[in-house]
């Protein structure tokens, strides 16, 4: 829903939103200060009931704010996870097919290395965007079809070959969960719930009768804090995209380490 977001650094919309919280609390309460006190706060027991929905109110809505904090930290490191453990596979395989005898050796080397190298270089940037790359799909294919090739005539070839196509195996489920995750996130409705929350939470503070200078410096941390919040929901909750997401520095290390040519 905030797809916007990840188009400029997280400093700048992390201040665009505090700000933006702290400014429509503050406006509120020097707008709509007069009527409010003429409307609601004719009786003087009605700051109390004010506050006490308040205060009600926040521990739902923060109760809501924290799962979904926790659930956009989880899927980031569940993402995390998956990353780290396809590079790991990429360097197991290629640390398999080492055992291979020539010619094909070479050729699943060299399948293998352009894998890792167009994953870092084409499909990255495709999941920066939110889009499901397709760079690696032929390469795999291709590894695939090379392994396939291959006729043990020893024993030992023979096991080399079952482990290295279970290998293959855990590598294509890896890979097929990370492209899964490339468009995965909080459901539109969810946010929505999170928008009604938040001008509720606003109202609230607006409604409440207090010295001006102690109004505007409690509405706007609070203001403050819901903005940060929400935020940092937002910008976990596509692991792929903006700043705070998942690199490929996994499979980086692997390909600096084991697939670069000498």
């Amino acid at each position: 829903m905030f797809y916007w977001i990840y188009d400029y650094p997280s400093a700048i919309v992390a201040a665009f939103f505090a700000f933006a919280f702290v400014a429509a609390t503050w406006l509120g309460i020097y707008l709509l200060r007069p009527t409010i006190r003429s409307w609601i706060h004719t009786d003087q027991r009605a700051n109390d009931m004010v506050g006490f929905a308040l205060s009600s109110f926040s521990v739902l809505y923060g109760l809501l704010l924290g799962l979904l904090a926790v659930a956009s930290y989880q899927n980031y490191t569940t993402v995390t996870d998956i990353v780290d453990k396809e590079a790991a596979n990429v360097a197991a395989l290629y640390r398999d097919v080492s055992g291979y005898p020539q010619p094909i050796r070479r050729q699943l080397e060299h399948h293998l290395r352009e894998y890792a190298r167009v994953t870092i270089e084409e499909a990255w940037p495709q999941q920066r965007r939110g889009v499901v790359p397709k760079a690696g799909s032929h390469q795999a294919a291709a590894l695939f079809a090379t392994l396939m090739t291959f006729q043990p005539t020893q024993k030992s070839e023979e096991i080399l070959h079952a482990e290295t196509l279970r290998q293959f195996n855990n590598f294509v489920e890896i890979r097929r969960a990370r492209l899964v995750n490339v468009s995965s996130g909080i459901p539109a409705a969810l946010w929505w719930v999170v928008a009604l929350g938040s001008l509720l939470n606003i109202g609230l503070i607006w409604m409440l009768d207090m010295e001006i200078h102690l109004h505007v410096l409690l509405g706007g941390a609070l203001a403050c804090f819901l903005g940060a919040v929400i935020f940092i929901i937002a910008a976990m909750d596509n692991p792929f995209r903006g700043a705070v997401s998942v690199g490929p520095e996994a499979f980086q290390l692997v390909y600096e380490s084991f697939l670069k040519p000498e």
